[in-house]
């Protein structure tokens, strides 16, 4: 048994490649920056960053082209893919990436938001739970259970 299930919010590190194939398929690749922030054992708070290349199909594809530019904040949802091909000089190359399924407008500043699409183009708004760049510590604890959304 398995489950490959990806969440992420970041911000894209380019304006969105759209193409329309041959068969009329559209395709939209994007690469976002996911920032961790972390303090060490000596006290010191450090960043890290996590680069993300992100495949998007269909209706989303032309979506995100047209609403989203570098620097932009998104939160997508997907599944991890591994890309292999072989590279000009016959090397077997390969990458981890993430296939898009659904993603959310984020309230960014930059104007628009409060949207969602989804396959079908017809998922509800959802909002992220929070907005800021940094994600609240994994061991923070509400002393409530009921607070947590899943």
């Amino acid at each position: 048994m398995s489950f490959n299930k990806v969440i992420l919010m970041g911000n894209l590190t380019r304006d969105p490649d759209y193409r329309v194939t041959a068969n009329g398929h559209q395709i939209c690749k994007l690469g976002i920056a996911v920032n961790r922030r972390y303090t060490t054992q000596s006290g010191e708070q450090r960043d890290e960053t996590t680069f993300v290349d992100v495949d998007s199909f269909g209706r989303q594809a032309e979506t995100i082209s047209k609403f989203f530019s570098k620097g932009r904040a998104i939160l997508i949802e997907g599944r991890l893919r591994m890309d292999e091909w072989e590279n000009q000089q016959g090397e077997r190359r390969s990458k981890l990436l993430v296939h898009l399924e659904t993603f959310s407008f984020v309230n960014d500043g930059q104007g628009g938001g409060g949207g969602a699409a989804s396959q079908g183009g017809n998922a509800p708004a959802r909002q992220p739970q929070s907005q800021s760049d940094t994600p609240a510590p994994q061991n923070a604890t509400s002393g409530d259970d009921e607070d947590v959304p899943f």
